[in-house]
């Protein structure tokens, strides 16, 4: 069964067929403005699995220095996914319909996270970034 998701207002909707993996939160000082939150929750997605069902055209994109960005509803402002060359590899969780069969594994940036924000001990968290090798593509 594909997995969707879409924007708060409605208007950019999403389809996966496939699985998410590596659900990762960041909590770096740039991903608490991007997501207006405590940090980010997100999962990678194989590009090649993902499509835009409707709203495409009302998608905002922003890229930094470093080559990779996000993309936002331009009516509503729900950042729904990172892009790299143009391709969607990561979706943002808050806005992935239902309840998807995945779960937060890893926080990152927890060094530079909220001074409200409380994280529960137990869970695996990094100072900074994880292993490169886990497909992580942010550099503080």
């Amino acid at each position: 069964m594909p997995i969707t998701g879409g924007c708060f207002c409605g208007a950019v909707q999403y389809q996966i067929n496939g699985r998410l993996r590596d659900a990762k939160s960041c909590h770096c000082s740039r991903c608490r403005k991007a997501f207006n939150a405590q940090a980010s929750a997100t999962a990678l997605v194989d590009p090649a699995e993902f499509r835009w069902l409707s709203g495409e055209s009302l998608l905002s994109t922003y890229v930094g220095l470093h080559g990779y960005g996000l993309q936002f509803c331009s009516l509503c402002g729900s950042t729904l996914c990172t892009v790299c060359e143009g391709q969607v590899f990561q979706v943002s969780l808050g806005c992935v319909n239902g309840s998807p069969d995945i779960e937060i594994a890893q926080h990152l940036y927890v060094g530079s996270k909220a001074s409200w924000e409380v994280i529960p001990e137990g869970v695996t968290q990094y100072i900074e970034a994880a292993a490169p090798e886990a497909g992580w593509p942010h550099t503080r």
